[in-house]
């Protein structure tokens, strides 16, 4: 048995290689040089990154038992430390009481690091207690202090205090090492723009990609700082592409090195202005645990961005609170552009807890909500816009 022949859809040639020739005429090979210069000159260098090249190997004893610290649970290298890889044994004695000389100096809680310096002439090391977070990890920092003379260990206060209990009995001693040090690392910004020749005024909407990078053996995710900013970023970019108004300009960047100290938007910031360049800019910093309200923080002239902000909270239901959001909107404040920073929360914050499976998809959800809001509010004209 045959079967029925379908006729074959018939196509004006014309019409075909018209609209063949119209799209062959928009490929622009100078804009393609452009973007190639743009993102090859992104790079830049993070100085004196702080890493920790091989798991310290810490244990102490009361006088009659001896115990191995974890790292990273019960113990981990503070930022000022010295480089010392190989392993100091010694008493412990609690600094300004006790002669310091080849020992292990146990600073108490209250007293600087300047001050323990003081008492610490001779010493094999300083032992500093530290909170560690609700999952029991300590929280890695890359920027801080620079590296001081002496090894430098901190201890979660449970160990801390009786270790400090020892000391002060006159018993006990501790065996170990710091091997930390520092690097110039290469760094890049990535950027994409959208209707770069648009006349009104233009949005640029920023989060960090970068993390604060693994221990030997110990992987940090970044899941929840920064991974969820950026995937908030790039969802409302992919939105607002379509439904921004054909005179607004839109571009994203996803920031190099704020975990060093923003050094990424300070390097971007620095280049807009050099341009002359002053587009409003939204910055996402943790989109993964909201508790009841997301933070929001504003720098530069952003009267009116802040204002589309909170008119944009009220729109999409997601209460708004101001708090600090320590992160890239302050270098483009700094810069003299608009900018707000918002921050919704993160679980298992700079430890191996900031998994992917404990970012909210329901947080993801409101701030992203919230970004294509704010972006079409304050780039609409305020008369048609209700309050």
């Amino acid at each position: 048995m045959s079967t029925p022949t379908q006729p074959s859809p018939t196509f004006a040639a014309g019409s075909v290689l018209d609209r063949l020739h119209a799209a062959l005429g928009q490929v622009s090979g100078e804009r393609m040089a452009a973007t190639v210069a743009a993102l090859a000159g992104a790079a830049f260098t993070v100085p004196h990154v702080p890493e920790v090249y091989t798991p310290p190997t810490v244990s102490w004893s009361d006088g009659d038992t001896e115990q191995r610290l974890g790292f990273g649970r019960e113990v981990a290298v503070h930022l000022a430390s010295a480089d010392q890889p190989l392993i100091r044994r010694g008493g412990l004695v609690v600094a300004g009481a006790g002669d310091p000389a080849g020992r292990w100096l146990v600073v108490p809680a209250g007293m600087t690091l300047f001050d323990a310096y003081g008492h610490a002439h001779g010493a094999l090391g300083l032992l500093i207690g530290r909170g560690v977070d609700a999952d029991g990890w300590h929280y890695t920092m890359l920027a801080g202090p620079n590296p001081g003379p002496l090894p430098i260990l901190t201890l979660d206060t449970t160990t801390h205090a009786a270790v400090l209990r020892a000391a002060e009995a006159g018993a006990g001693s501790l065996a170990g090492n710091t091997p930390i040090r520092r690097l110039d690392v290469p760094a890049t910004n990535v950027h994409g723009r959208w209707r770069t020749d648009a006349g009104g005024p233009q949005l640029l909407l920023t989060a960090h990609y970068d993390g604060v990078g693994d221990h030997p053996g110990l992987r940090q995710p970044a899941a929840a700082d920064n991974g969820s900013g950026v995937a908030v970023i790039l969802e409302a970019f992919r939105i607002l592409a379509d439904v921004l108004p054909d005179a607004i300009g839109l571009s994203v960047a996803l920031l190099d090195g704020e975990e060093a100290g923003a050094l990424g938007s300070a390097h971007h910031a620095a280049q807009l202005r050099a341009a002359g360049a002053a587009p409003l800019v939204i910055n996402v910093d943790g989109a993964g645990h909201l508790n009841e309200a997301a933070a929001v923080e504003a720098g530069g002239p952003a009267h009116a961005l802040l204002a589309a902000l909170d008119q944009a909270g009220r729109h999409t239901g997601l209460p708004l609170v101001a708090g600090p959001v320590a992160s890239d909107n302050r270098r483009y404040g700094a810069a003299g552009l608009a900018a707000v920073g918002i921050g919704a929360g993160m679980a298992g914050y700079h430890s191996p807890a900031d998994t992917p499976d404990r970012v909210e998809t329901a947080t993801l959800t409101a701030v992203a909500r919230l970004v294509v809001a704010t972006a079409l509010l304050v780039t609409a004209d305020p008369a048609t816009v209700s309050s």
